[in-house]
């Protein structure tokens, strides 16, 4: 007779010993030591299942959109794959502008690097000027 054979024995004896046997390998194990009722049993489930933000099948359901959607863009720029959404798009564009009706361009925006460079040469035009010459 084998040893788990011989330990499967033991813990269907009612001794004390098997008792306590039995709850120590059902703590180790993360089983239920002691008999519970089936309410309890669900709440024994719920916390011993894994997470939901960690489960695969939550977190990874939908596909990746960002990274699709710029792919569908390739594949209509190459002409192998029609967006209808998008042509419909683009003769409105056209048709509008084929009437006059296109809108203003914006000015562009200034930015960060632009508007130090010239706070710059305000500065160092102002300095020559104010110095007396010798």
């Amino acid at each position: 007779m084998s040893r788990y054979a011989k330990y499967i024995n033991l813990t269907k004896q009612t001794t004390e010993y098997a008792r306590r046997m039995k709850r120590l390998s059902d703590r180790i194990f993360t089983e239920v030591t002691r008999t519970t009722n089936s309410k309890s049993m669900k709440v024994v489930k719920l916390f011993s299942e894994q997470p939901v933000n960690l489960r695969k099948d939550i977190h990874a359901y939908y596909p990746r959109h960002p990274e699709i959607g710029k792919l569908m863009l390739m594949l209509r720029y190459y002409g192998l794959y029609r967006d209808e959404h998008a042509d419909f798009q683009d003769e409105m564009k056209r048709m509008r502008a084929l009437r006059g009706k296109v809108e203003p361009e914006r000015k562009s925006r200034k930015t960060f690097t632009n508007i130090f460079e010239g706070r710059n040469k305000t500065v160092n035009s102002t300095q020559t000027s104010d110095t007396p010459e010798s």
